[in-house]
């Protein structure tokens, strides 16, 4: 069976079009939602959602391909980038990379895509790496660019790109119909349709000796801002890792066929859930705020330390809740003071207790948690 840029017609990509409208149209009005909640929050909390967000798509897009990298050192080296404070010593050259691409992407949205672009997105990417021949170029290898799993012997491709001679004109085209797909372009795509088509069409040729994927979800990032008008800030990359295996799946059934329909339902959903999480973080800030607003001026130094511990956890929540061992070894502080204090924010409703004794656990008193 032949792969999907085998097929005569490639890449004449099929689908029904009708079938993304109420999508589209969802995507458009939370698309609103989200910016109009954005609005409510102070200017250093835009700042703190925008870069907790950057920084857990850094981090996100790196480990859907098997590579962790150290979130503190992702957020220092986007604070460097955006010229703010940042207390981190020396970053290590994978982190510092994946972050300048990250912002990258989130500050010259509106510029057309070029080869140029692209190269320097991947010397970012890349930029230390020692096994790599081709880095800010089209891969040359004349080896096949396979996606392949299992042990020598029992190995399985999942996916062959095409070679590495034809990366020139392949990029060529796929370029071509990225600018030419943009809004107010001669052939303008819907936001879903395009950026789902632009992840699959780029992951296809898999132009790039590593980082395809990567470079592929940022591409995808530019559509969708291009056709908002403004930078996303959608969690697309933590969505997608959440549920990796579903991801690699929808695209080996996509890369043998040109009629992508399925592909692009799976896609317009992931970023449907991306948005649905990003509103969830900005309503989180506005809750943490109120909450302070609220009982702020009536705690006391070591309260408003754990307090801020817990909401650095952020819509992942303190793990399990917080013991009393939790508290003490927080606030730096004995186990008759701890217990005062924690009966004081049970009281003053800034914490809900659950189970008894050694179980007991405190939890953030806030709407986001109580689901």
């Amino acid at each position: 069976m032949k792969w999907n840029w085998e097929l005569l017609d490639w890449p004449k990509f099929k689908y029904d079009e009708a079938a993304f409208t109420a999508l589209e149209s969802r995507f458009l009005t939370t698309s609103g939602i989200l910016l109009g909640s954005y609005k409510h929050l102070e200017e250093s909390e835009k700042i703190a959602l925008k870069i907790e967000l950057m920084s857990e798509e850094a981090l996100k897009t790196s480990e859907i391909e098997g590579e962790y990298l150290n979130r503190d050192s992702l957020q220092s080296s986007i604070r460097h980038q955006f010229g703010l404070p940042t207390e981190h010593g020396r970053i290590p050259q994978a982190e510092q990379g994946v972050a300048e691409m990250t912002v990258s992407v989130y500050e010259k949205w509106e510029e057309a895509l070029s080869s140029k672009t692209l190269f320097k997105w991947h010397s970012m990417l890349v930029q230390g790496r020692r096994d790599l021949i081709d880095i800010g170029c089209y891969r040359t290898s004349a080896e096949p660019m396979q996606v392949v799993s299992g042990h020598v012997g029992k190995r399985k491709v999942h996916f062959e790109a095409p070679p590495s001679d034809r990366m020139s004109r392949e990029m060529d085209g796929f370029i071509q119909w990225f600018n030419q797909t943009a809004p107010n372009c001669e052939q303008p795509l819907s936001a879903l349709i395009r950026s789902g088509i632009a992840h699959l069409y780029f992951v296809s040729i898999h132009p790039f000796e590593d980082g395809n994927g990567r470079v592929g979800r940022a591409v995808s990032e530019k559509a969708l801002s291009q056709n908002l008008e403004q930078p996303t800030l959608i969690a697309l990359a933590r969505t997608i890792e959440a549920k990796r295996k579903d991801y690699y799946a929808a695209l080996e059934r996509a890369n043998r066929k040109l009629e992508i329909t399925e592909w692009l339902h799976y896609f317009a959903e992931t970023v449907l859930d991306a948005q649905a999480y990003t509103i969830q973080c900005v309503e989180f800030l506005i809750e943490k705020a109120r909450f302070f607003d609220r009982i702020g001026d009536q705690l006391n130094a070591r309260q408003h330390k754990v307090l801020a511990r817990m909401f650095s956890e952020g819509l992942e929540g303190f793990k399990g809740g917080l013991s009393a061992d939790n508290y003490i070894s927080i606030a730096k502080t004995s186990a008759s003071t701890a217990t005062r204090d924690l009966k004081d924010l049970v009281e003053r409703g800034a914490f809900i207790r659950t189970g008894e004794l050694k179980h007991t656990r405190y939890h953030l008193n806030l709407p986001c948690f109580q689901s």
